[in-house]
């Protein structure tokens, strides 16, 4: 096989370079396919699932809808037809020659088990294309979803945003309440063509035992632009993600933004690496944290290795109760001289002047505290889309982080 069968299965042993390690082989894979042809007439409990993650289930103000459940795609609707191809990634790879271009080129297979896995099994996923010259005018919604107990959600989606488009894609991935103990491994490769632009954003609502390794990679063509958002705010068993973004062509800019909170029990390993390989490339990585007695590290990499190339890095975390950990670890590397990095890094307490001043304005003490954090965690980060920051606003209010 192209990318080393032998080499690719020996990876199955092969632990993260970071994070706790999992026994992929205690879950088992679910490929019962549960198809929703509505999603309104969805079972309330799914459209439940779907609302926690900022996924409407009436498409209103939405270019498309992806549904994996498990391991099969369980909905598909594209509103907008012109412009935008959505089908699975199988069914790419048999329609387009060329898609086998796009496929474990920006993730490699035998990075970790759970790359290994994923290739070993041929995985499916949602194929995004977006044809050059098109703006996608309203944004596409993909929704992962684990329903059954002990399992494993494996899928590999494929993201192209061809010469001149765009796209903003928002992902919600959630697992039922009775399928608590679970396994997701979601591999996302995404190519921005020249000049082209893709925001990514990603809600995370799991369950306090459930295990999450997502792998994701971007690759940058020549003035593309690239943001990633991604939001956690309630419990999850572990959870390690550290994205990567190379921007291989001049003028290439990305942004990274995370948000997460560690509420007590959960053990978070966050974060985001840029590579700026290309003259003139620009990028920046924005971490917000909260810890509820949970255990919060956050990382950040810029690497620069050409010259213009200008980066900043930034992580900030607030402790909110005793017993757990917080860890901000920002990296900063450079193999050219002419290049501009800097990095700040914080870690504290809210204020309790801050506390006292908004209860001499009428607001209790845990009202306080959740208009404190809220600020803190989207406030401190520019220019996320509005219904984003509506969404995150409405899940701060659910995870009362106030008390």
């Amino acid at each position: 096989m192209p990318h080393g069968e032998d080499r690719i299965r020996e990876a199955l042993s092969k632990k993260s370079e970071i994070g706790s390690d999992i026994d992929i082989d205690a879950y088992e894979s679910n490929k019962d396919a549960e198809v929703i042809d509505d999603l309104n007439s969805a079972p309330e409990d799914i459209r439940t699932d779907m609302i926690n993650v900022g996924i409407s289930s009436d498409d209103t103000g939405k270019a498309g809808t992806f549904m994996f459940i498990g391991n099969s795609l369980s909905h598909c609707s594209n509103k907008v037809q012109e412009g935008l191809e959505m089908i699975t990634t199988q069914e790419a790879l048999a329609k387009y020659d060329w898609a086998k271009d796009y496929i474990w080129n920006a993730v490699k297979p035998d990075k970790d088990k759970y790359t290994a896995k994923t290739y070993l099994e041929d995985s499916d996923g949602y194929f995004i294309w977006v044809k050059p010259g098109y703006h996608i005018k309203d944004p596409v919604q993909t929704c992962m979803l684990i329903r059954k107990k002990k399992s494993v959600q494996n899928v590999h989606n494929i993201i192209i945003v061809d010469e001149g488009a765009s796209l903003e894609l928002l992902t919600g991935c959630t697992t039922d309440t009775h399928a608590n103990d679970a396994l997701h491994i979601g591999v996302s490769e995404i190519y921005v063509k020249k000049n082209a632009s893709v925001t990514f954003s990603m809600i995370h609502n799991w369950g306090k035992d459930t295990a999450v390794r997502p792998r994701t990679a971007a690759i940058l063509e020549e003035g593309a632009s690239y943001v990633n958002n991604y939001v956690i705010l309630e419990p999850v068993g572990t959870l390690q993600s550290n994205p990567v973004a190379y921007l291989n062509g001049r003028g290439a800019t990305c942004k990274f933004n995370t948000i997460c909170v560690a509420q007590k029990g959960s053990d978070i390993d966050s974060g985001g690496v840029v590579v700026l390989n290309a003259p003139d490339t620009t990028a920046e990585i924005m971490s917000r944290s909260i810890t509820k007695g949970g255990r919060m590290i956050a990382r950040g990499r810029l690497v620069g290795n050409a010259d213009g190339a200008k980066a900043h890095l930034e992580c900030r975390s607030i402790v909110l109760e005793d017993g757990g950990l917080t860890l901000a670890i920002p990296e900063l590397e450079s193999t050219v001289a002419d290049v501009e990095m800097t990095h700040e890094a914080a870690v504290g307490k809210i204020a309790r002047d801050q506390i006292e001043y908004l209860m001499s304005r009428g607001l209790t003490e845990d009202d306080a505290v959740s208009m404190i954090v809220r600020g803190f965690l989207v406030g401190g980060i520019r220019g996320l889309p509005e219904h984003l920051e509506r969404e995150i606003n409405e899940t701060i209010e659910k995870a009362n982080l106030g008390n």
